[in-house]
């Protein structure tokens, strides 16, 4: 390897990291508009997410500036790929993170709403999966990418019993229906951004393995190490 192409590879990484903190900083400060509803923070969040988005696109041209002028082949080639597709996820979680402040921001100009607990649960858990998988990119651990992988079963089952909870709450309470709807339209955001997690996740394990683990189906015989 060129000392040019590791220099450019070593800035490459550098980015993505910076990117991956803005992102964590902006989901956390998003799920805390659950319990304390805040418009203003909505909007701030959205103008850090335009930060966020101009990393994105920084990130893809660089990538795209490095295999034009080294053509880099093998482990290298598969970080440039890898590195690309977790900026994109990255991207799309920011995007998630505005739209859950903005629903839960509606939230205070409706009838009062009690949070299930299971929202902050299945919040607690997809922000720690994000976390986990860019540990797992940051150092190369195809264990903890799997372990993030598994986890998502268990975001999903509770996204399923807060859907049968609010829907129990909307016809019960007709008062609650137009919270509701946006109670249950951040609870889908935040299955999403568990989703992205896992994305990042199996693309460390083809970084790290070269295996393709997405578009397989998440059975545990699929991510058993």
């Amino acid at each position: 390897m060129s000392v040019h192409l590791i220099r450019d590879l070593d800035h490459l990484h550098s980015s993505l990291i910076t990117m991956c903190t803005m992102v964590e900083e902006l989901i956390h400060a998003a799920v805390d508009t659950l319990s304390k509803p805040d418009a203003p923070m909505a909007k701030e969040l959205a103008e850090r997410d335009q930060d966020i988005d101009e990393y994105d696109v920084q990130i893809q041209e660089e990538c795209l500036k490095i295999l034009a002028l080294h053509q880099p082949v093998a482990t290298d080639l598969r970080r440039l790929t890898a590195v690309m597709k977790i900026a994109g996820e990255l991207e799309r979680v920011a995007d998630l993170a505005v739209h859950i402040a903005e629903r839960a921001s509606c939230l205070k100009s409706n009838p009062p709403l009690p949070i299930p607990a299971r929202v902050h649960a299945m919040a607690d858990n997809a922000v720690n999966m994000l976390h986990e998988s860019i540990d797992a990119y940051v150092n190369l651990d195809t264990a903890l990418a799997r372990k993030v992988c598994k986890q998502d079963d268990v975001v999903d089952a509770l996204n399923i019993q807060i859907i049968d909870e609010v829907t129990e709450l909307m016809t019960s309470s007709p008062s609650l229906i137009t919270p509701a709807l946006h109670l249950f339209s951040a609870a889908r955001h935040i299955e999403r951004v568990a989703d992205h997690a896992t994305n990042i996740a199996e693309d460390v394990v083809y970084l790290v393995e070269g295996e393709f683990v997405r578009n397989r189906g998440r059975s545990d015989q699929k991510i058993a190490s």
